[in-house]
């Protein structure tokens, strides 16, 4: 046990090690790796909803592919974000 030289207790490090969670880098690795995969296909999904939006409700225009592609885009950074919470160094 580590002491503080001046107080004879138990120093604020060794009390801080049990309350932390150990994070493997091989785990910061894999979240990472598919946080590209995932905002792609978020945004590939979001991008043929508003195509069929588009060809169904609005007669071929691209209102719908413009608001389905901002939406899918902020969807994705959202998820990036909360996965990039879950990694502590």
């Amino acid at each position: 046990m580590a002491y503080d030289k001046d107080n004879k207790q138990p120093s604020k490090d060794h009390l801080n090690q049990g309350n932390q969670k150990r994070v493997s880098p091989l785990k910061n690795v894999a979240i990472l790796s598919g946080i590209g995969i995932e905002m792609g296909v978020i945004i590939y999904l979001f991008v043929m909803l508003g195509k069929w939006l588009d060809t169904s409700y609005n007669n071929n225009g691209k209102l719908y592919i413009v608001i389905c592609t901002l939406l899918g885009v902020g969807i994705s950074l959202f998820v990036v974000v909360k996965q990039l919470n879950k990694i502590k160094y």
